[in-house]
């Protein structure tokens, strides 16, 4: 499992962008990035001109640490994408929208993706019926996602599913809170992904 050991607050001011990285209190007034919105740092404020290189590079970090990836798992979904007939860019966004992680956390299962990926290592989910501990495994359209019966009363999903109201649940899922479980309806499309990246710029960077 994908670790950040950082302050995951500073993270959300260096990319210039809410990540949601830290669940409720990205939409509570201890929000570090609505207090400070500027990079951290002596010269966080300062006006900076960055060059084309950087500007690729922030959009492949936001990406990634939106996700909560490593660079060798972001990498790999870039090169699985690229070796796709579809376009590049927008299979990459599918391929990071249906890791059963993001897709827990997005039905509302979980206050924050990290959090889903603690709740799925611990064996709270299964997919189809069958239990699933990876948290990088990827669903499929069809596939249902539900939390097991041993784990319905845990605290961290019932308070994901309370959170939920607070985020907008994209057409391509189908969440049953009352009955635990989520269907995949379809694979997501551009318009369908809420990340703010441009993901021709990643592509442009792993393409130098």
């Amino acid at each position: 499992m994908s670790c950040i050991n950082n302050s995951v607050c500073k993270l959300c001011r260096r990319e210039n962008t809410k990540l949601f990285l830290k669940g409720d209190r990205c939409f509570s007034d201890k929000c570090a990035f609505e207090r400070r919105p500027y990079p951290p740092g002596q010269h966080g404020q300062s006006r900076l001109k960055f060059s084309e290189f950087a500007l690729q590079l922030r959009e492949k970090q936001k990406a990634k640490r939106y996700y909560g990836l490593s660079e060798k798992q972001f990498r790999k979904y870039f090169e699985n994408a690229d070796n796709s007939k579809a376009i590049t860019g927008t299979e990459l966004l599918k391929y990071l929208e249906l890791r059963l992680d993001n897709v827990v956390y997005t039905l509302g299962f979980a206050a924050s993706r990290r959090e889903a990926r603690q709740l799925i290592s611990h064996n709270h989910f299964a997919v189809n019926g069958k239990r699933v501990n990876i948290a990088s495994y990827i669903v499929n359209k069809g596939d249902v996602v539900e939390v097991v019966e041993k784990s319905r009363e845990v605290n961290k999903v019932l308070a994901g599913i309370q959170s939920v109201a607070r985020r907008t649940i994209p057409s391509w899922l189908e969440a049953n809170h009352a009955a635990l479980k989520g269907t995949v309806k379809d694979f997501p499309t551009r318009d369908e992904v809420s990340i703010p990246v441009e993901e021709s710029m990643i592509v442009e960077y792993y393409s130098r």
